[in-house]
């Protein structure tokens, strides 16, 4: 909407432009209004009365809800028994009661503008989970240790062999190793559980740190379930410490 001081003014610039012989296209472009926008100021009482559509009065739908409907759905939506359901289900259940207060569209509009649909009902609200674990730092021998599977290809077509590798991240000392034909868990299981007793874990008073990836192998239950025996912690995700960000990977030896 534009002013009735600002049509003024910009109907005397345009007339000025006509005048020194502009074309009525261009000089409305330059002011910024439309050709057919300037002629009708003209022909009607544009230049002389101000927009009223800011002070005109809005009739009230006929289907709009009233005060009274509007704390019906709110005090309905609030019962116990239907605090915990969205409004696609407060609907068709006091259909069945044979009521109807209002549409689904019109509960949901009801209940955004009083803000009681972000969380309703008895489950608490989700919360955001850590994304990074926690960082570990690898002071002496014994304290963290990096473990990995790599694949190693045979020279037989469709055939290879699987290397394990248990890495102290502070001595770069194998602690643990061994080649299967198959990765599967109990092969995990049992090379942790060599590695734990050669090493003496279970005369320290801190046990160790396992980080390793998000491989289905290395998380089976049974080694978790080996590390929990052994006091053994494994790490929540990819491994990240504080004094040194590498990624212990199973090195490919030739076979």
């Amino acid at each position: 909407m534009i002013r009735l001081e600002d049509r003024q003014r910009q109907v005397e610039a345009i007339d000025a432009a006509r005048e020194a012989l502009a074309r009525l296209a261009l000089a409305c472009r330059l002011t910024g209004i439309d050709e057919r926008t300037f002629q009708r100021w003209k022909a009607g009482e544009g230049l002389q009365r101000d927009d009223e559509r800011p002070w005109a009065e809005r009739l009230t739908a006929a289907h709009a809800l009233s005060e009274d409907e509007r704390t019906q759905i709110l005090s309905v939506a609030n019962e116990p028994r239907y605090a915990g359901l969205p409004p696609a289900r407060i609907v068709p259940a006091l259909a069945d009661e044979g009521r109807y207060i209002a549409s689904e569209s019109s509960f949901y509009r009801v209940l955004r503008e009083h803000r009681p649909l972000h969380h309703r009902g008895r489950a608490q609200a989700p919360s955001a989970a850590p994304r990074s674990p926690a960082p570990h730092i690898a002071t002496g021998p014994r304290q963290v240790w990096c473990w990995d599977m790599t694949y190693l290809p045979a020279q037989v077509i469709d055939q290879g062999f699987y290397f394990y590798l248990i890495l102290d991240l502070y001595s770069r000392k194998i602690v643990g190793f061994t080649v299967e034909v198959k990765g599967e868990a109990h092969h995990a299981t049992h090379l942790v559980k060599r590695t734990a007793l050669a090493e003496g874990i279970h005369c320290l008073n801190t046990k160790p740190v396992l980080l390793g990836d998000n491989g289905s192998t290395l998380k089976a239950t049974t080694v978790l379930a080996m590390l929990h025996w052994l006091g053994v912690k494994p790490s929540d995700s990819r491994p990240r410490v504080s004094d040194d960000n590498a990624y212990a990977e199973a090195p490919r030896p030739q076979i």
